[in-house]
């Protein structure tokens, strides 16, 4: 068996192994650090929910390459439509042990599936997956939608949490190389063409080589990530860099960052982890968000690389977040500015270790000119650019003339081109778009090939300096948004707009990057132009989650463009800053249009309603910069650009202050202000002593349940059951006799489902200050049991069942639900339901039994595997329990 050595760096010659392949990699750490922790992950941000070693995750791979292998999916493409978490990396590697092209997407979001599908089918589309792998919770909520596109119906679907352990010993080694393509990464999840770079094993190997060598990374660097996995620099940087040196790896969602940016350093601070990071929005949503009570439980000494990348790198948003937590042991050294892209795999260039991160102050008007020169001493016509660190070894980089392609002298703006191993094998089946971006040659001496970047910069003594893009992508807000996609959305939002004239482009404004729409309106067609404007804005708040900063409406065939008829982005941009646009009307967001369209009533009736919108204009005026009075409360949220992290703080907000829950999805529904307003001031308000003391109910594993107050018919309910003290009284029993095989793992997986989707089962009920509460339970373990039942005879069983209906519920600790699978024979169970009637009533546990038999098919991993409908054997009896 191979050995490791504790705080070792990598490979080399000297170790006598240097794996070709992420598989050689991951069989090699499964012997070597056989039993140690690898990964974790942290459901809500903060409980450790699942991990596992090395040599699980192996174990779990070969289960689902065997699988696939089955089916044939060699050098096939598997969609990977994962909730985030570990069966994600475990399908990712079942892909790899099986020589299948994992395809890593977006998951699908429950709360706007209409939109995430569309985004879904354009990757689906381009790549031609054969099967898609994912869990039995999220294939559940796709067969529940209804209008869903043939295409993705039409596939075939594995749940890999499904699969049976034993399928591991049956995984054959799969017949691949270095040059092997290992995945797709997508270069956009939006409804536009979607490029998938093709990335091979050779790639990945050579690129976590050199962010080891960059980081100074060793087996002991323990790592905490929530970036998404599907994100290159969630799975490259946070999930394989871990893998390739041996370490551990602590994850947590996204949506857990998001709604709580504690959580994150707070990981970081109880993990002792070294490495961690995100864009820059992240260290800002930090500084803003995290109190300075918070801060003084934090140790942040460990952390010894605060990657920051994946945007434009702003030098004070590093100097605030190092002000902010500075009494926490961060030290301004730890943040490793860098650059990268998903065609070089990953990272291309990163700061030394240890050493403080590089700025400078450049002429303005020199860079308009694309002329690097630094600003003299007092110059108020400067611009501060941070650096992203030095070419990192293993590339070759040059800076070239984007219109001749010839090297440019130096100080001069160019694109960034880029050589070396880690530079990946093209975009999928595009050849002509792989030809222009990946074989670049420079024009005056040859040399090449190079990967044009699209992104322009200088190298000034050694470092990097990126200063905007040539290609047209927008980054706002931390997310990637094509110009092409927003300009097909603008085009479609209004009969009086020309399409294939508009252009979306970005501007800077104040030191962030904003939206700018010119679109070319037709005035012969009767239109009021505040009207047209008032759509686009609305189309592209709903679709894209973006607030332009302006919306420029022009004459006809006066948008810029070249012979052939493209779009040119970049003179429309100097035309609109120069103010030479043709206009017919605009928009700015520090000139808001005066929108004359009638909105609902902005006088709710009761005096509840008028002050939560007051307090809600207020909130969302603040988060988009704006003053209160430009906000109109009957107009909808996405009209003003409410983007997904803006809906994630205003729903903790709103939790915060009022002590009610709103769903996210909930603000992209044609939401206002003064709607809002009105279904919140309806809501039932936690009574004031139960939010006071709602904390010491909960356990230390459960810190978010939720405390509501009784319904009517409960507290009548709870009376009675205070009344007849420990009596089964208002137990709802029944019993159904299930004459096939059944798998007694996945029915319990599907009741465990059952319960995860439905609030009323993952409820106890306890008394604060002399008054009676719900508490509903973030997660709650099934009570489920298979009790061998084998030569009873019927009576026998019958007073069996009878005496587990009897039982009392603990309505404190719960849970409420019970459930026990009594096997008779190999072929005939009976399965016996008890629940208590505060948390459903006869009706309702039957519409659960069917939703039962769709989870337990999806569990078992194919359609023909369904429960029979409920026998109830014990009618008298439930109906008592009923009266």
């Amino acid at each position: 068996m191979s050995t490791f050595t504790k705080g070792q760096t990598g490979f080399s010659s000297a170790s006598g192994f240097a794996p070709s392949t992420l598989v050689e990699l991951l069989r090699f750490r499964a012997g070597a650090q056989q039993g140690l922790k690898a990964y974790a992950f942290l459901k809500d941000g903060e409980t450790e929910e699942e991990s596992a070693t090395y040599d699980q995750l192996d174990a779990r791979a070969r289960a689902i390459a065997a699988h696939l292998q089955e089916l044939g999916m060699a050098s096939e493409r598997a969609l990977l439509l994962y909730p985030p978490g570990l069966d994600y990396i475990a399908a990712f590697f079942g892909c790899l042990y099986a020589g299948t092209i994992a395809v890593p997407a977006y998951p699908p979001d429950p709360d706007r599936l209409k939109r995430s599908l569309a985004r879904l089918m354009a990757i689906l589309a381009d790549s031609g997956p054969r099967v898609v792998l994912t869990t039995s919770s999220i294939l559940s909520m796709i067969r529940r939608s209804s209008g869903l596109d043939d295409r993705l119906t039409s596939l075939g679907w594995v749940t890999t949490d499904s699969l049976a352990p034993g399928l591991a010993d049956e995984w054959m080694e799969p017949d691949i190389t270095g040059r092997t393509i290992a995945f797709l990464q997508y270069t956009s999840g939006s409804t536009g063409t979607p490029r998938g770079v093709m990335v091979s094993h050779g790639n990945i190997l050579h690129n976590e080589r050199i962010i080891q060598a960059a980081c100074c990374h060793d087996s002991e660097s323990t790592f905490v990530g929530w970036l998404p996995l599907y994100h290159d620099m969630g799975l490259i940087g946070n999930v394989l860099q871990p893998l390739y040196i041996g370490a551990r790896c602590v994850l947590m969602s996204p949506q857990a960052f998001l709604q709580k940016p504690l959580r994150w350093l707070s990981a970081i601070s109880r993990y002792k982890a070294a490495t961690s990071g995100g864009p820059n929005f992240a260290y800002d949503l930090c500084v803003r968000k995290i109190d300075p009570a918070d801060r003084a439980n934090l140790d942040l000494s460990s952390w010894t690389t605060a990657f920051n990348g994946a945007e434009p790198i702003r030098f004070d948003t590093m100097e605030r977040f190092t002000a902010a937590f500075e009494s926490c042991g961060f030290r301004r050294e730890t943040f490793f500015p860098c650059f990268g892209l998903a065609e070089a795999t990953l990272i291309v260039s990163g700061s030394s270790r240890d050493s403080l991160p590089v700025v400078r102050d450049f002429e303005a008007a020199g860079l308009e000119r694309n002329h690097a020169s630094l600003s003299s001493s007092g110059s108020l016509e400067r611009r501060a650019i941070a650096g992203c660190g030095r070419i990192l070894e293993g590339y070759d980089a040059v800076i070239a003339d984007p219109d001749s392609q010839a090297l440019c002298p130096p100080d001069r703006v160019g694109e960034i081109w880029i050589a070396g191993e880690s530079i990946a094998q093209g975009y999928w089946n595009r050849p002509r778009e792989t030809d222009q971006t990946f074989n670049a040659f420079l024009s005056d001496s040859g040399r090449g090939p190079y990967l044009r970047t699209g992104d322009l910069g200088f190298i000034k003594d050694g470092e990097l300096f990126v200063t905007g893009r040539l290609k047209d992508l927008l980054i706002i807000r931390g997310r990637n948004h094509y110009p092409q996609d927003i300009e097909q959305t603008v085009e479609k939002s209004h009969a009086s707009l020309r399409p294939g004239c508009g252009a979306a482009f970005p501007i800077e404004v104040d030191g962030e990057e904003k939206l700018v729409i010119v679109q070319e309106a037709d005035s012969r067609k009767a239109a009021s132009t505040t009207e047209i404007i008032e759509c686009i804005r609305r189309a592209v708040g709903e679709k894209h989650e973006i607030q332009p900063h302006a919306v420029v409406l022009v004459k006809p065939w006066s948008i810029p463009k070249t012979s052939s008829g493209k779009i040119q982005r970049r003179a429309c941009r100097a035309a609109f800053l120069a103010a030479e646009l043709e206009a017919l009307e605009e928009y700015r967001e520090d000139r808001p249009v005066d929108l004359e369209t009638p909105g609902e009533p902005s006088s709710p009736s009761t005096r509840q309603a008028e002050a939560i919108k007051a307090w809600l204009t207020a909130e969302l005026a603040l988060r988009l910069q704006v003053s209160p009075s430009d906000i109109d409360p009957g107009r909808p949220l996405t009209l003003y650009g409410l983007d997904s992290l803006m809906a994630v703080e205003l729903s903790q907000a709103i939790h915060e202050r009022l002590g009610r829950e709103v769903a996210i999805g909930s603000f992209f529904n044609d939401a206002s202000v003064s709607g809002l307003a009105r279904e919140l001031a309806e809501m039932p308000s936690p009574p004031r002593d139960a939010r006071e003391s709602q904390d010491g109910m909960r356990t230390s594993a459960d810190k978010t349940a939720s405390v509501y107050p009784l319904t009517e018919g409960q507290r009548s309910l709870w009376v009675l059951q205070e009344m007849a003290e420990a009596s089964p009284v208002l137990t709802i029993a029944s019993a159904a006799r299930i004459q096939t095989d059944v798998d007694p793992i996945a029915l319990g997986r599907s009741f465990q489902a059952l319960v995860d989707r439905h609030q009323s089962l993952r409820t106890t009920f306890a008394v604060a200050e002399g008054e009676p509460v719900q508490i509903v339970h973030e997660n709650v373990e099934t009570s489920f049991r298979q009790v061998d039942a084998f030569g009873h005879s019927d009576e026998a069983l019958k007073s069996i069942l009878s005496e587990e209906a009897s039982r009392p519920f603990d309505l404190e600790k719960g849970p409420l639900l019970r459930v026990s699978l009594f096997t008779r024979s190999e072929r005939e169970h009976v399965l016996l339901i008890a629940a208590h009637h505060l948390i459903c009533d006869f009706s309702s546990l039957a519409e659960m039994m069917k939703e039962l038999g769709v989870l337990y098919s999806a569990n078992k991993g194919s359609s023909r595997a369904t429960l029979p409908p409920l026998k109830l054997e014990f009618a008298d009896y439930v109906k008592r329990q009923e009266d």
